[in-house]
């Protein structure tokens, strides 16, 4: 009896996970296929996808407000069409699939994408965020499994799943783009440790930034952000005021690059408070900042419930009156640092203003807000003089200062010339591996061939050298992976027969559109 208690049972996997390592498999036969297309397939490709996505725009706003709670669809749907198009005319003249030669320096440079992207999309931005990491990962010619925040599972996996079908249908491999569609904590721990993940692109908590660093394989992750906005008298107040209102309503404030503490000298406050009242600010009360205070961060936390929301809705459950128009709230605060929790990241149009009496000052207490949290994100700047824009740059450490732009959609690329990004790259001041906005370039590494330097040995004549391209024809059928490849991934051992059909039923039906 006791030798029989003290059998080896059997072992039933997660059905989750061995559809999650399927997709991985999938994903990687794609990724090997796609990476003999030439750059004129691969653009066709990547414009079939934006068109999908443009075009598609409003539907995933009113899915994603609906879906998550958060921020407004008309700002949604700006997002989903700035992922898309701008996003491939921005990029487009960077050729990521064609060898370099540079004769001169003796050296041919092949470009090599990183293979199977695995890429966390936030409730904040999601189906933004999934067009965007899906372009940038398709101009590197590699495939991209998405992992959703729970909260906006249903509206990112249809995304996916619309815009595999447009790449598809413009002769991309099956399985280039896929996402999975019950996501929880050790799912995603377990592929972003699997062996067939190249890189993952972590967009999201301090948390899941830091375990996917912490996995084992390369990870491009980015921090939070707590952007401090400074405005010098020398600007025109009604114009500054009018920007940040403008940026700090956009979207309920959900991006992270939205100014979170404004600065203003106290010579020039009342000027500063009355454009900000104009461009449809309310300056709390004493009292109000303390209700507001209580309010959205009890026991020292931020109230998650608020992220997203209107101002309005806000001051409702602050107990503060305004008028409904009200776009954003400003809470005047004494001091800032640790023991002054509004001058944290709050996602949500509550904006902390304090006002100091030097320029010096203010570009201290402008780092002393990164200290707390935001370090290597974004700053803003509104003025006319040159010098201090320059000297605000170098007191604080954050890699995008935006001037006389609004900072939400600015530091992201979409109100000045910086690269149109949902990745802002902290860098060393964040702990992060890049500094920059995250685009394609970052999902390519480059095999070189270096000649020796030495004058007498020659370098190699590549008029007539062309690389190996498989190219595809549009009017063909896409191809389709292999049969085996759906049960590569599978346990040894320990599954259930019923189990095992019904996940080979599921992925034949996602490899023929569901015609299976």
């Amino acid at each position: 009896m006791q030798a029989h208690q003290d059998a080896p049972r059997l072992s039933v996997p997660n059905p989750q996970e061995s559809v999650a390592r399927m997709k991985v498999e999938r994903a990687g036969w794609a990724a090997r296929a796609y990476a003999r297309y030439d750059r004129a397939s691969v653009l066709r490709i990547v414009r079939a996808v934006a068109d999908a996505a443009y075009k598609s725009a409003q539907h995933y706003a009113e899915w994603t407000v609906r879906e998550t709670g958060m921020g407004v669809v008309e700002h949604k749907r700006i997002k989903n069409e700035n992922s898309a198009h701008p996003l491939v005319d921005f990029y487009e003249g960077m050729n990521l699939v064609d060898p370099r030669v540079d004769a001169e320096r003796k050296m041919v440079e092949i470009p090599r994408g990183a293979g199977v992207v695995l890429a966390l999309a936030p409730a904040t931005n999601p189906v933004s965020t999934v067009i965007y990491k899906t372009i940038i990962a398709l101009l590197g010619r590699n495939a991209i499994i998405f992992s959703p925040h729970p909260l906006a599972k249903a509206c990112s996996f249809d995304a996916a799943t619309r815009l595999e079908a447009a790449a598809v249908a413009a002769g991309a491999p099956a399985g280039l783009i896929q996402c999975i569609q019950e996501p929880t904590v050790p799912l995603v721990q377990s592929l972003m440790e699997s062996p067939k993940v190249q890189v993952t692109l972590a967009t999201g908590g301090n948390a899941m930034v830091r375990a996917a660093y912490s996995s084992g394989n390369p990870a491009l992750g980015v921090g939070p952000g707590n952007a401090p906005v400074y405005v010098d008298p020398s600007a025109d107040q009604t114009l500054a005021a009018k920007r940040i209102v403008d940026s700090k309503a956009f979207d309920n404030s959900v991006l992270c690059t939205n100014e979170s503490v404004l600065i203003s000298l106290d010579a020039n406050r009342q000027n500063l408070e009355r454009a900000l009242r104009a461009a449809g600010g309310h300056i709390c009360l004493e009292a109000d900042v303390a209700k507001l205070r209580d309010w959205l961060f009890p026991d020292g936390h931020l109230n998650t419930s608020a992220i997203g929301k209107s101002a309005a809705w806000i001051a409702q459950q602050a107990g503060i009156r305004v008028a409904p128009a009200t776009r954003v709230l400003v809470a005047p605060i004494e001091r800032v640092g640790l023991e002054e929790s509004l001058t944290r990241e709050k996602l949500c149009p509550v904006l902390a203003m304090v006002s100091v009496a030097s320029f010096e000052r203010a570009t201290g207490v402008a780092q002393q807000v990164l200290r707390m949290t935001g370090a290597g994100h974004s700053a803003a700047f509104h003025g006319e003089d040159p010098q201090r824009a320059m000297d605000f740059a170098c007191a604080v450490q954050v890699y995008r200062v935006v001037v006389n732009a609004p900072c939400s959609q600015g530091a992201a690329g979409f109100a000045t010339h910086l690269a149109p990004t949902f990745m802002i790259g902290t860098g060393y001041f964040g702990r992060s591996s890049v500094g920059e906005n995250v685009g394609p370039q970052h999902l390519v590494h480059w095999t070189r061939l270096a000649w020796n330097s030495d004058s007498s040995v020659a370098f190699g004549d590549f008029s007539a050298v062309r690389a190996r391209f498989d190219g595809h024809d549009a009017n063909r059928p896409a191809a389709s992976a292999p049969a085996i490849v759906m049960t590569a991934a599978l346990p040894d051992a320990g599954m259930d027969r019923n189990l095992l059909r019904q996940l080979i039923l599921q992925e034949l039906r996602e490899l023929t559109g569901g015609q299976s």
